[in-house]
């Protein structure tokens, strides 16, 4: 079978946009960061590996945006050959590189994996062995195949039954409104903005339904853009199990920082964290997982959550509109990045503390852990004990981290080290 991506990718792309992927030494936020006005010229020829895009060499961009917008010349499927291009291990699970829209002045982006070299080998495996028993098969024929791919092809509108049973956290407890706005907002279509998947060809809903079975981050990251005020970096592109994003620096490089940097971060931590439990959307966001990669910061200090393959969606106004027994449905999709035996966790079963437990057990002790002078660092110990208690009452918890969220603003500085506030704090409560 001739190899469709392929031939898509190299006919629409119209665009000179290049990445070079370069090593970057990183500076804090607190120090001048200048980044090149122009970098060597790369030749416009690239060669993926198959671990790289995902897939197999026929079916590698799921999204093509990265595949229009950085490749002018040709993308080639197969070994990396450019000795200058080196493509990082398999165990760096994200990478820096330089972007371009007018290959004059370049910025700093950051160039993820949604998938490690072993979730997606054994996916592959698993999409092969499912319906095909051949040693060698296409992916997409394979995919095509499924019983839930041909009731996406017969459906006019994304419903909850099209998504029952998929890993991603987002899709767990999922309302018609949520689903309404995946289809309005994704970005790899032209003609974007109707509920309705008329403008989707069999190939797009094929890449939205992979890519939401893989890892939702990309989706989430157009569908509640950063332009908006939600805490996202920008979304550049995605292809395959790659997404390319604004650069942040993730928050465990900030667990050493002075007093006054760690007060500024966590104070953001926990006003990012609320925000996500109360919006004007009716959104309410939570993490089933966090880590230190989870959050990211950008130059200015400004802090942003830097992987949302962890975050879980319920519609407040709307409320649940998926059972149990419906959640427990599991096919091929159900195991591209997961053990297809694990059991989800009940929607019913999600906390309004849960985030804010995580995050104090997790997060906020490495990075104001003996930080301060007595008896500030005892009262800021107290709470955060308080906070973490998963035990505690909702209530309880909540008002532990309001009142260290109080205490903290009192160890705000206001200065030019602090860009993303600066001078507003001067004239505003706010900050």
């Amino acid at each position: 079978m001739g190899c469709w991506m392929y031939y898509l990718c190299s006919n629409i792309l119209g665009l000179l946009i290049l990445l070079q992927f370069l090593t970057v030494s990183w500076t804090p936020f607190l120090e001048a960061t200048v980044f090149p006005s122009s970098v060597p010229h790369v030749k416009p020829s690239y060669s993926f590996g198959r671990t790289f895009l995902g897939l197999d060499k026929c079916n590698a961009c799921i999204g093509t945006s990265i595949c229009k917008k950085f490749f002018k010349e040709e993308i080639r499927f197969d070994n990396w050959l450019a000795s200058h291009l080196k493509l990082p291990p398999d165990y760096l699970p994200s990478y820096s590189g330089n972007y371009t829209d007018d290959a004059k002045s370049w910025r700093l982006v950051e160039i993820s994996r949604l998938t490690t070299k072993y979730q997606h080998d054994q996916a592959d495996k698993r999409i092969c062995a499912s319906l095909s028993k051949a040693k060698s098969c296409s992916i997409e024929r394979v995919l095509r195949k499924t019983e839930r791919f041909q009731k996406w092809l017969k459906a006019k509108r994304l419903t909850p039954d099209l998504v029952q049973g998929l890993p991603s956290p987002m899709l767990r407890c999922p309302s018609q409104r949520l689903l309404d706005r995946i289809v309005r907002r994704y970005a790899e279509v032209p003609d974007a903005g109707s509920i309705y998947m008329d403008h989707l060809t069999d190939r797009d809903k094929l890449r939205l339904l992979y890519t939401l079975s893989v890892n939702a981050h990309p989706i989430l990251l157009q569908i509640f853009p950063e332009a908006e005020g939600w805490p996202f970096p920008k979304y550049l592109g995605s292809c395959g199990r790659l997404i390319v994003t604004a650069s942040t620096r993730p928050l465990k490089e900030f667990y050493s920082s002075p007093p006054e940097v760690a007060a500024d971060l966590a104070l953001q931590l926990l006003s990012l964290v609320n925000s996500m439990r109360n919006n004007d959307m009716n959104y309410f966001f939570y993490f089933v997982h966090v880590d230190a990669g989870t959050f990211g910061i950008f130059n200015n200090g400004l802090l942003f959550i830097r992987d949302a393959s962890t975050l879980g969606i319920i519609d407040k106004q709307e409320g649940l509109q998926m059972t149990d027994e419906q959640q427990e449905y599991k096919d091929i999709f159900s195991c591209l990045a997961s053990d297809c035996q694990s059991a989800f966790p009940s929607c019913n079963s999600v906390r309004e503390k849960q985030s804010l437990v995580m995050v104090c057990q997790e997060l906020l002790p490495k990075l104001l852990k003996g930080k301060f002078l007595q008896p500030v660092q005892e009262k800021i110990d107290r709470f955060l004990r308080l906070c973490a208690d998963s035990f505690r009452a909702d209530q309880e918890v909540s008002d532990a981290a309001g009142k260290l969220t109080e205490l903290l603003k009192s160890l705000q500085s206001c200065d030019s080290h602090f860009a993303y506030r600066y001078p507003d704090c001067k004239y505003s409560d706010k900050y």
